[in-house]
């Protein structure tokens, strides 16, 4: 690395750590992925910052997630971070006079893989939904009617506790629930008929008592003092149902509402048919849980087609 460079390196770690007061930890961090970077510059004939171009950044970036410059090949996160600094030492250099034009402006880190959801099994859910029932009284029947309207019409955790009574009409010959969704989207969504009677019982049985106790209004769920149950509760009645079925590592607040998408495209639903129950704006945010299907089939392929194995 050429006494240029190494100077501006250092310039930017002390600006970093007396104007910007990052910790030791993150400044290492700076140090290591620059120290990579400047010494790539070197390697590639530029002696200071002012010669480097937009072509050149970017093509660092695939010498990172490759390992070409004989470093290790990093992930897509990893390069991410690396990109984060080397545009960081850029705007620095142009903030210090050392150019005028910034060429690694207009470059991204790369896009990191997407996280398949996670969505438990049909028979997991049917113990979650059993557990629901454990606790007694009113809020046991209140537990097992919000999992299953979540299960049954995928709705967000925030949707279920903003509903009211009135959003339901469960005395339809095809029972719905309406949905408001981000931007206050309105979906009508079927009820599918355990929901649905879970539901009835919980308004029959324990939504009067627990209404008696505060000043819930029309909202549907009700706390145990009679407030609307709030998104916190709610997702701590699911924590406890996925404890007690013995699921806690592998539910989140959207567990339901994954495995709901997952197991109607497992079923043979359109992937447009789910786009509008999930109350997606583009089909595209839904056909992320297409790869959890295709996962299925092809597991299911490789251990039952007699010429899926050579």
């Amino acid at each position: 690395m050429t006494r240029g460079l190494t100077r501006l390196l250092e310039d930017y770690l002390a600006h970093l750590s007396v104007e910007r007061g990052v910790s030791a930890h993150t400044s290492a961090a700076y140090r290591r992925d620059l120290t990579r970077y400047l010494s790539y510059l070197t390697a590639a004939g530029h002696s200071d910052i002012t010669a480097v171009d937009t072509g050149g950044v970017e093509q660092y970036v695939e010498v990172l997630r490759l390992g070409s410059d004989g470093g290790r090949p990093l992930s897509a996160a990893s390069t991410s971070r690396a990109v984060v600094a080397v545009r960081g030492l850029h705007r620095f250099a142009v903030q210090e006079g050392h150019r005028e034009d910034d060429p690694a402006a207009g470059v991204r880190p790369p896009a990191g893989t997407k996280r398949l959801p996670k969505a438990i099994s049909v028979e997991e859910v049917e113990r979650l939904l059993e557990a629901a029932s454990a606790s007694e009284g009113p809020a046991g029947l209140r537990d097992r009617a919000l999992l299953e309207l979540l299960y049954s019409t995928g709705a967000r955790i925030s949707e279920a506790v903003t509903l009211a009574v009135d959003d339901l009409d469960l005395d339809a010959p095809e029972p719905v629930v309406r949905l408001f969704g981000k931007g206050r989207r309105v979906r009508v969504v079927p009820v599918g008929s355990h929901a649905t009677r879970a539901v009835g019982a919980y308004l029959v049985r324990a939504r009067p008592s627990l209404a008696a106790r505060g000043r819930g209004g029309a909202v549907l769920f009700l706390g145990q003092r009679g407030a609307p149950l709030s998104r916190q509760s709610a997702w701590a009645v699911l924590q406890a149902s996925a404890q007690r079925a013995g699921l806690d590592a592998h539910v989140s607040p959207h567990t339901l509402r994954h495995s709901f998408a997952t197991h109607l495209l497992a079923g043979g639903a359109d992937v447009r048919v789910v786009q509008e129950l999930l109350g997606h704006a583009s089909v595209t945010t839904t056909q992320i849980y297409t790869h959890v299907t295709v996962q299925t089939l092809r597991e299911v392929y490789a251990t039952s087609h007699p010429r899926a194995q050579g």
